[in-house]
């Protein structure tokens, strides 16, 4: 039965701004609807707020960078693999060869997923065909959850076509599918292909793809982070495979096959007999096309880009074409991501402040550390485990030190066309990951680089990071006070350590390793805090949407630890508190297109961000306090109601 709250979230609409809101009546609106007023999306993008205006700064850092370096008005820095990430963005930002090479660059590739004949030329060729497009199934190497020395084979399904499964159930899929296959249909006529035979690979592929969305993973379902470990015996796991060779197939891709498989989706690997067979030959075929032309009009050009389009467009409300030459830097970026974050955190990030953010986290940790002492429902043995595992925290901040591997092994022609580059690029990404299985854990890898507006906790390494990209305003700068550093960056880092002893992190021990360290009572009552965080979640109504509480979990007990941390902080350092709170709120101002929110809040394990000020704030006492919040005010909430964690 769920709690009924008395205000959750304040009072009034996030998405309706009002300008004679009080603090005391909804946070959020008090502090950003001035600037709601006045701000803009632009055309090409889907949102705009505090985080895509850091995304813009980064983005127009680095493209004027790359300019410079293309055309020599700057000397290239001496950081490795650097020159291979700019020679991938001179070429894809040159749509003159783009232009002219229209469709040509795919169709031998194209037409060996037509001339499939049978189920057996599939089973033979898959392998090669991983190297072409999607097969209907997915697999990885990762870290061993239960060992996080060792690294293990995982085994998935497939990405639907409409965002989440339960997007099939909503009133919009029929119309969001017809979209999605009428730009099929044109994108494949428009590399050749006969338009009869178009449409009869896309209606396949619909087919196929209506099969997978009933029993792939939900978006709540993957929210569940140690739920994907289902460790089965190489035998086992082979014997759910009656048509399809799956020994054959790991064989030609595997450096060795695996005693074990972990199987991240159970319910797809018992369905698989009956979806990957010969009877269903021709939807996989067409599924395999239909992914094959929708995943590649990027590298082509400019009208493939605008021909895949459309789909885009109706799941986003973006009205225009990202702009061609931050689409080169993109594509460039995604295949050069650690290269182009130590570029950036190397010039843009300085001692100064890397020394300050890390005494910053020190700081918090140790508060951190504080609360848990103070605990006053955990037993001083579950206390004693979360303090050894809080201790053992990996800090990784700015950008690495080192580049990994991979990047050396990535090669860039210049001669050959774009989409050459990227399929080639994306065989040397996977051969190196698959290679890894015989390989101990690098525990030094980043998750993320330097030039990224993010931070995130690695449960597996027990690691936190924050990219050089997050360490600036309003989230940090050196010349802002204590209190409105602690409301951005501080909440921010006390967050990722939340992260930590969320209800994903609190099963992981101090090494990464899956293993219970709570007591049967504590871990009780920790799941009862839990239940209380989905519940007063679950149902908040934001725009055309009403939120998931169980699939947001995780990083909504994140927010309440983190703001609860920061404060406690800010307290000891005599930070001001209104000042805290404010930037806290402007840390989260996001204007969204509704379509944009609708599918947020299908794929994503965070609430939108408005979402994320409101109840963090309604949950401390010292907003009341700070504010003087009555009890008929729009943020007022009981006593008794208010969520504490840690």
């Amino acid at each position: 039965m769920k709690n009924n709250f008395t205000i959750r979230g304040g009072a009034g609409d996030l998405t309706e701004l009002n300008t004679t809101t009080r603090p005391q009546d909804n946070l959020y609106l008090a502090v950003n609807s001035a600037w709601q007023k006045d701000a803009v999306i632009p055309a090409d993008r889907t949102e705009i707020g505090v985080n895509t205006e850091i995304d813009m700064r980064i983005e127009k850092r680095m493209m004027a960078d790359l300019d410079n370096l293309a055309v020599g008005k700057e000397e290239l820095p001496k950081i490795q693999d650097l020159e291979k990430g700019l020679n991938l963005y001179k070429l894809a930002l040159d749509f003159d060869r783009r232009n002219q090479d229209g469709a040509e660059p795919i169709k031998a590739d194209l037409k060996k997923l037509m001339d499939l004949a049978n189920f057996d030329q599939f089973n033979q060729n898959a392998s090669s065909l991983n190297e072409i497009t999607s097969l209907p199934f997915s697999f990885d190497v990762e870290a061993d959850m239960k060992n996080t020395q060792e690294h293990v084979f995982e085994f998935g399904g497939p990405a639907t076509f409409l965002p989440d499964t339960t997007s099939y159930q909503q009133g919009d899929a029929k119309k969001l599918l017809g979209i999605l296959e009428k730009q099929s249909i044109n994108l494949l006529t428009m590399a050749g292909v006969d338009e009869t035979a178009a449409a009869k690979y896309v209606k396949d592929a619909l087919a196929f793809d209506q099969k997978l969305a009933k029993v792939v993973k939900s978006t709540e379902e993957w929210a569940d982070y140690p739920a994907a470990y289902n460790p089965y015996s190489l035998q086992d796991f082979l014997a759910k495979f009656k048509s399809f060779d799956m020994k054959e197939f790991l064989s030609k891709i595997l450096p060795v096959l695996p005693e074990k498989v972990i199987v991240l989706e159970p319910r797809f690997l018992d369905h698989a007999e009956e979806l990957i067979n010969p009877a269903n030959f021709e939807e996989i075929k067409g599924w395999m096309i239909t992914k094959f032309i929708n995943n590649v009009a990027t590298y082509l050009s400019q009208s493939f880009r605008e021909a895949a389009f459309p789909y885009q467009q109706a799941i986003s409300g973006q009205t225009e074409l990202t702009p061609q030459k931050r689409h080169a830097y993109y594509l460039a970026n995604s295949s050069f991501s650690e290269v182009f974050g130590v570029y950036y955190g190397k010039k843009y990030f300085g001692e100064e402040a890397k020394a300050d953010v890390t005494d910053m986290i020190q700081r918090m940790i140790k508060v951190y550390e504080e609360r848990i002492q103070a605990n006053n429902w955990l037993s001083e043995a579950t206390k004693e485990k979360a303090i050894v595992k809080l201790r053992a925290l990996v800090l990784k901040i700015g950008y690495p030190e080192k580049i990994e591997e991979v990047y050396d092994l990535i090669q860039v022609d210049p001669t050959k066309n774009l989409y050459e580059n990227e399929k080639n690029i994306a065989q040397v990404v996977e051969k190196y990951n698959l290679a890894q299985l015989t390989k101990p854990v690098d525990r030094s890898v980043w998750l993320m680089p330097g030039n990224m507006n993010n931070a995130c906790y690695d449960p597996q390494r027990n690691d936190i990071t924050f990219p050089a990209g997050i360490l600036q305003a309003p989230f940090y700068d050196l010349n802002q006070s204590r209190g409105t550093n602690y409301g951005g960056i501080g909440a921010t880092i006390a967050h990722e350590i939340s992260h930590a002893f969320d209800n994903n992190g609190a099963k992981f021990d101090e090494h990464g390793n899956m293993k219970n360290w709570w007591t049967d009572e504590d871990f009780k009552e920790f799941n009862k805090r839990t239940q209380a965080v989905i519940d007063i979640y679950d149902g908040l109504s934001y725009g055309p949407s009403k939120l998931n509480g169980k699939q947001v979990v995780a990083e909504n007990i994140a927010d309440l630890g983190g703001l609860s941390c920061a404060i406690q902080a800010n307290k000891q350092e005599g930070g001001s508190m209104k000042e805290l709170f404010e930037n806290y709120a402007r840390s989260w101002a996001q204007k969204q297109r509704p379509e944009a929110i609708k599918t947020e809040i299908a794929v994503d394990v965070h609430a939108p961000q408005p979402t994320r000020v409101n109840i963090p704030a309604q949950c401390q006492d010292e907003f009341f306090e700070t504010f003087d919040v009555k009890e008929t005010d729009g943020m007022w909430l009981d006593p008794d109601q208010r969520v504490k964690i840690w």
